[in-house]
């Protein structure tokens, strides 16, 4: 018991010294709360104080809350101290430009990043309002900034926050112009936030250049151009920002290249960092995309589109069961008529091929690439088509410096949802632009009486059914993320879905990761990045005999679930 008052007694200390230095009174007042109901808010205080929020590739992320351990005030004081004391000792010079999106405490945080670096003798630009993530990776590279930040927890829970740096040419070099840090940029402006000292020692400055409308003007006039300006436009959208930033932009810039103007979810249109009509703000999650298909269903449109609250990914809801041409007469049957088909979300391999094949069709040459948790049918396409390809480790970080300079990247994407369809407008992934090559690629096949389900039919039937899948744990205690990634490399398994494994990569130290090869199968097994996650990425390939599209899909639908439960298994979960 002695031990346990020792410890709640330093805990106590950290949080006094805390207090004396925290900026906000409203963070102050939280804080003194915990404490006043001490002994019985000590698991409480210790996990504020288990350790600081680490700076790393993704940034700062994580729960809004007083203390190291979260997000606040006084962590971002400290994290843009840190920031701007690395630019000046790596000899950076240029502006720093910052954006926000709608989240608790978002506006707060950009503007004091802003104070802090004209506080240092830096000058601040801030974006004029809440905006999609692709916005600030764009103004950095059009603005020439030395860096960017972008205040945004992405689609993480509403109790959350984030932090993300971008480099600007100067320091990212050519690949990196635009795109958000890697080693060793992040440890050292971990070691720089570490060394700031007191609080009330960082001066602050102006509130910084408060951005016009014409920043966004240019990102979308650069996003239309994205697109061929003679293709068809006939086409029925329905949208969701999923009460986050992207509604404005993406329907300027479907107003820009000329198409219909969206349909949008009404009560998820404008930004709510409640996020009230969803569970979780994440397209993938279950339920998320419920009142889109519902709008989707009653307006007849083509196709369905979220991005998640920060815009920059993009997720693609297919009707099944009909034809482009048969549209009009589904969108309203008459009473006692057959039910209308369905409706399922694109996987994020089968947009990015689907994305990859139209750029190519369209003669856009060069690099082609995606991560080591992507689809392998990417590969297989660049290989039959003689265009150059790369994979990458996991995040755009990695994509956008696929082939170390080699060839110039055209295309790159990750399964999560994530594309880059023009590495010279965001070097990072855009959930606008891609949902705009998305609607040219389904208006150009709708003329023709097809849809996008009917292009990736196609696709099987020239390379095989590259059916993938994912089995994901959430957890609460992050140690068994730990038991069950030294589970499978103790006891890795000999044999999945009857066959050998014959391949067995370990990519530790670099990286976190375990992947198993198959003829036929390949499992790659990492803890998330951003959430307390363990996932498994599933592939199975399977050869399309006689055109037989359907057949081989169900042959691999079956032989993914198997491989789920084996992997779960081998996992210990």
């Amino acid at each position: 018991m002695a031990a346990d008052t020792t410890d709640i007694d330093d805990i106590r200390e950290q949080a006094r010294r805390w207090l004396a230095d925290d900026p906000d009174p409203a963070s102050r007042d939280e804080l003194t709360a915990v404490l006043d109901g001490l002994p019985a808010s000590a698991p409480e205080l210790a996990d504020r104080f288990a350790g600081p929020l680490t700076f790393g590739t993704a940034g700062l992320r994580g729960p809004l809350r007083a203390g190291p351990n979260g997000m606040n005030l006084a962590v971002v004081t400290q994290a843009a101290a840190g920031l701007v004391t690395w630019l000046a000792a790596q000899g950076g010079t240029g502006p720093l430009v910052i954006g926000y999106d709608a989240r608790h405490g978002s506006r707060q945080f950009a503007e004091r990043t802003a104070q802090v670096a004209t506080g240092a003798g830096r000058p601040a630009l801030l974006l004029p309002r809440p905006l999609p993530t692709p916005v600030l990776a764009y103004a950095v590279r059009h603005l020439g900034g030395v860096a960017g930040v972008m205040v945004t927890a992405s689609h993480n829970p509403p109790q959350d926050n984030g932090y993300k740096v971008y480099l600007g040419a100067e320091l990212g070099g050519e690949l990196g112009s635009g795109a958000q840090i890697v080693p060793p940029a992040d440890a050292g402006i971990e070691a720089a936030i570490r060394s700031v000292g007191p609080l009330a020692q960082v001066p602050l400055g102006e509130p910084g250049q408060v951005l016009g409308d014409d920043l966004v003007a240019s990102y979308v006039e650069r996003a239309t151009a994205v697109i061929d300006p003679d293709g068809p436009r006939d086409l029925t959208v329905a949208y969701t920002p999923l009460h986050g930033v992207g509604a404005a932009v993406l329907t300027a810039a479907f107003a820009s290249a000329g198409f219909p103007t969206p349909g949008v979810v009404p009560d998820q249109a404008e930004p709510d960092p409640a996020f009230p009509t969803v569970s979780f703000p994440n397209p993938e999650e279950p339920g998320a995309v419920d009142r889109l298909i519902a709008l989707a269903d009653s307006t007849g449109a083509d196709i369905a589109i979220a991005n998640d609250p920060d815009a920059d990914r993009c997720a693609v809801v297919v009707r099944e069961g009909a034809p482009a041409s048969a549209r009009s007469e589904l969108a309203s049957p008459a009473v006692g008529s057959e039910e209308r088909p369905g409706w399922r979300m694109l996987r994020g391999d089968e947009v990015g091929v689907l994305l990859a094949d139209h750029l190519m069709r369209r003669g856009v040459t060069g690099l082609y690439a995606t991560t080591i948790v992507s689809s392998s049918l990417l590969r297989a396409m660049c290989a039959a088509r003689g265009l150059p390809y790369d994979e990458t480790l996991t995040g755009f970080k990695w994509i956008v410096r696929a082939g170390g300079g080699s060839a110039p990247l055209v295309f790159g994407y990750e399964e999560a949802l994530g594309y880059c369809v023009a590495p010279e407008h965001v070097r990072d992934k855009d959930g606008i632009t891609a949902a705009l090559t998305v609607a040219e690629l389904a208006a150009g096949l709708k003329t023709q009486g097809r849809t996008l389900t009917d292009r990736l039919d196609e696709l099987a039937a020239e390379f095989g059914v590259h059916h993938t899948d994912q089995l994901s744990a959430r957890v609460d205690d992050l140690r068994v993320i730990a038991d069950a990634m030294t589970r499978i490399r103790a006891a890795t398994p000999a044999t999945l879905l009857g066959q050998p494994v014959d391949s067995v990569r370990d990519l530790l130290p670099e990286s976190d990761v375990v992947i198993l090869r198959t003829a036929v199968a390949r499992v790659v097994i990492r803890p998330s990045g951003t959430e307390p996650k363990l996932k498994a990425y599933l592939e199975v390939v399977e050869p399309v005999v006689d055109g037989d599209v359907r057949t081989a899909r169900s042959r691999a639908a079956q032989a993914v679930a198997a491989l789920r439960g084996e992997i779960a298994a081998a996992l210990g979960l």
